[in-house]
């Protein structure tokens, strides 16, 4: 079934790069793996505050933005969480789920991940070339060569397929550059401008700054005009510059989409308990309980004082005493705040990136290019973006996977 003289080549050891080799490695194919830092996995370490959020139940196609949504339904039912889950159990790394969930490794750390990693590459009998930086790639009629950069000179050596697994452009600082797109481009692909995607917003903040290091839970929605562009729903942290956490970096990237036009960003605070709080309203509406004490039951106080204060209601003052007007002003500025977005932060801080390769140009259970016969795209490569919790990091393992079966066969 396979081919054991199947000279591959996988360029990034990041989450796909280290599917790809080992998939292909188990199944007979000698796999020699380009990376550009020193060790494997550096991207890894950094997932889920270290702690390394593998995948997530809710991954299905929906939650991703592609070209094609039937593409990633294809992919996914190919290779989803529990065969990302097996994969994993198969190298060492055991999984435990969140209530919510999201899957995290035993350990709750990255690192024991990436030595997993790197101890099945070395029993898989995986040749790694690090500090190894691949500049370009050569395609003949027997397969491809790859001019690449170690210890500052330059070698080449000729392969039959090639898997690219190099990333996209987030995180530069920990290899990611998105150097190989413009060799892409030369082999006949699509190039999509890269753009920042789970980045934190820049936002016009005004007398929100006042909240600076207030952390909760809210509905966001992302408006141009009275056109609704997105809604998520999540955590979020009021910051200097802006606002940070899922909630937002979810919506980065229909804001990295739309360079300098107008957009504007709706924050409800109660979006998590809208009828508890309508409901504790009415009930305590005519009695002295003080305004702060109602709210207090749903929100931070340093919300509270806020809301109030905008409002012009006394923190002290009983509900049964407060002018309609003004409360109906104050709740509805915490179910709709809103505040203009300036931009998102750049690549140095965004999780994942946009653009690149579209989707279409790739066969989704194989990943190799429509193209190119023995190229294989996966991982940032491709423009696929899925939202904070482990998506886009079963998203890259099930590209990889995948790629390095179908590379082997």
């Amino acid at each position: 079934m396979y081919n054991a003289g199947m000279k591959i080549a996988v360029i990034g050891a990041g989450a796909s790069g280290l599917a790809a080799s080992l998939q292909a490695a188990w199944h007979g194919a000698p796999v020699t793996l380009f990376e550009s830092n020193a060790v494997v996995g550096r991207k890894l370490l950094v997932t889920g505050s270290g702690r390394c959020n593998i995948t997530n139940d809710g991954a299905s196609a929906e939650k991703y933005a592609c070209a094609d949504r039937q593409w990633m339904e294809a992919l996914l039912r190919c290779f989803g969480v529990q065969d990302l889950l097996a994969m994993l159990q198969e190298i060492g790394v055991l999984v435990v789920k969140t209530p919510d969930g999201w899957y995290y490794p035993l350990s709750n750390s990255a690192q024991t991940v990436v030595d997993a990693f790197q101890a099945a590459l070395l029993l898989a009998g995986v040749s790694l070339r690090a500090s190894s930086r691949v500049a370009s790639i050569f395609s003949s009629g027997r397969g491809f060569r790859l001019r690449y950069i170690h210890e500052n000179a330059e070698a080449e050596e000729d392969f039959e397929k090639v898997i690219v697994a190099a990333g996209g452009k987030a995180y530069p600082a920990l290899g990611s550059r998105g150097e190989l797109f413009p060799v892409l481009e030369r082999l006949g692909h699509t190039l999509l401008p890269k753009r920042p995607a789970l980045a934190p917003l820049l936002v016009d903040l005004q007398d929100l700054k006042a909240l600076q290091g207030v952390r909760l839970d809210a509905g966001v929605t992302l408006w141009r005009g009275k056109e609704r562009l997105a809604s998520t729903v999540g955590n979020l942290i009021f910051t200097q510059w802006g606002l940070n956490g899922p909630a937002v970096m979810d919506l980065s990237h229909h804001v990295s989409a739309h360079p300098g036009q107008p957009l504007t960003l709706s924050l409800n605070l109660l979006k998590f308990f809208e009828a508890e709080f309508d409901d504790l309203l009415s009930q305590k509406r005519e009695t002295l309980l003080p305004a702060r004490v109602l709210l207090g039951a749903f929100l931070p106080p340093k919300v509270v004082s806020f809301y109030l204060r905008a409002a012009r209601i006394p923190e002290d003052a009983p509900l049964k005493q407060v002018d309609q007007a003004a409360l109906a002003r104050l709740v509805r500025q915490l179910k709709d705040t809103r505040r203009t977005v300036t931009g998102v932060r750049g690549f140095e801080y965004c999780q994942v990136s946009a653009g690149g390769i579209p989707v279409t140009e790739v066969n989704p259970l194989t990943l190799e290019s429509r193209r190119l016969k023995g190229l294989y795209l996966v991982g940032e490569t491709l423009d696929v973006v899925g939202p904070c919790g482990g998506y886009n990091l079963q998203y890259a393992f099930s590209s990889g996977a995948l790629a390095g079966l179908a590379a082997a066969k």
